[in-house]
């Protein structure tokens, strides 16, 4: 998984046909325990750019699009918010999976 390196790419990045940032830090247990999933994840959804983001590193970016607990994942389609999974709990890959499959395409 490609690893979010600036703002600047974030915003060329969202600007594609299909990107998922995941929001997350080495310090979430709850981050550290969807780790081994994430491979399985991006071979399931290869129409999917899925982008890391450190919430630590950019904090701001994270204030900016109201990502207040991790691990979390915003879907950007052609620039535009295509869906959500924001909120402190834990995700299973389950959910996280049926989140994806209720994205519109």
């Amino acid at each position: 998984m490609e690893k979010l390196q600036s703002k600047e790419r974030f915003e060329q990045l969202k600007k594609e046909e299909r990107t998922i940032f995941m929001f997350s830090a080495d310090w979430c247990p709850d981050c550290t325990v969807l780790e081994p999933v994430l491979p399985r994840l991006e071979a399931d959804y290869p129409e999917y750019n899925f982008i890391h983001v450190d919430r630590d590193e950019f904090l701001e970016l994270c204030q900016e699009l109201d990502i207040f607990g991790i691990p979390s994942f915003i879907v950007y389609h052609s620039g535009e918010e295509a869906g959500r999974f924001v909120s402190k709990d834990r995700k299973t890959l389950e959910e996280i999976e049926d989140f994806i499959n209720g994205l519109s395409s």
